[in-house]
């Protein structure tokens, strides 16, 4: 009974570290078209930037998290303007192939910038601690980890599903030119949302920094990870997202507690098998 609770508990904790990072890639995949290979890049800028904040400025931990997550967020509008923009007219090859050169980029200056060793970020007093459940003990970051998805989510539901900005994206998504037609921005409505899905995986990126370490090949590293989720959880679809990242987040949890030798390879089968039934996801449309 103990290691099944415990087994929940972390698996709850990694399950929504997926979640904040993978559902900024769900919206830019599932409502802008864009296959982004990228899109672990910039978790690995903000907690970039939130070491160097807190390294080299002397901020504490708080402002430096704020300070990683704006920064990514505001290079992010001319990357996506730049970089980007060009991108959304390619096919689905021609995506894969710029956007896996666009991480090969961000890795090289993270490389030159701070080097390749893990970037730490040390956690204030209060998120350092542990609370005692009885059955074991669980650090304090894992409740923030969980309080800061749970907020996520309900955002991101209210954003695009109870606001004129979500009735605007999801006009432009639909049919671009009838949306231009009507007044609507597209390209600041594409921008704008672009920058909020960075800044969901830089958010996801400093506070999972104790679970997914950050270094320079931080994005390879973990890029399957992400695209898993987002398969499984069907492109577009932030529930699916939240319901696939702890799925798995506990599945992938349990195996390395049950079969610590080859517990990884429960991840992938589980992927393989729900995208042989539901090849467009949990919660995709088909």
């Amino acid at each position: 009974m103990t290691t099944l609770a415990s087994i929940l508990m972390d698996g709850i904790a990694y399950g929504m570290i997926l979640f904040m990072i993978s559902v900024g890639l769900s919206v830019t995949m599932g409502l802008m078209r864009v296959v982004n290979l990228a899109h672990g890049g910039f978790a690995m800028l903000g907690g970039a930037f939130t070491h160097w904040a807190m390294a080299e400025a002397g901020l504490p931990f708080v402002p430096a998290a704020v300070v990683g997550l704006l920064a990514v967020m505001v290079l992010s509008v001319p990357m996506e303007r730049v970089l980007y923009r060009p991108i959304y007219r390619m096919g689905e090859l021609p995506q894969v192939l710029a956007t896996i050169g666009i991480t090969f980029i961000m890795i090289a200056s993270v490389n030159l910038w701070l080097g390749s060793s893990l970037l730490s970020i040390r956690l204030p007093a209060a998120m350092s601690g542990a609370v005692d459940l009885g059955f074991r003990t669980l650090p304090t970051h894992r409740l923030y980890v969980l309080g800061a998805g749970v907020l996520v989510i309900v955002g991101l539901f209210v954003l695009i599903e109870r606001t004129r900005f979500g009735i605007k994206l999801r006009a432009a998504v639909d049919h671009a030119g009838t949306a231009a037609c009507l007044g609507i921005d597209t390209s600041r409505i594409f921008a704008l949302t672009f920058a909020l899905g960075a800044g969901l995986a830089a958010l996801g990126g400093i506070l999972g920094a104790e679970l997914l370490p950050i270094d320079a090949y931080y994005p390879l590293r973990y890029m399957i990870l992400f695209l898993t989720v987002v398969a499984v959880g069907g492109l577009g679809s932030i529930t699916g997202s939240f319901v696939a990242a702890l799925a798995l987040g506990v599945l992938d949890t349990a195996a390395r507690y049950l079969f610590p030798d080859v517990g990884t390879i429960f991840f992938y089968l589980a992927m393989i098998v729900m995208l042989g039934l539901r090849p467009q996801g949990l919660m995709g449309r088909a």
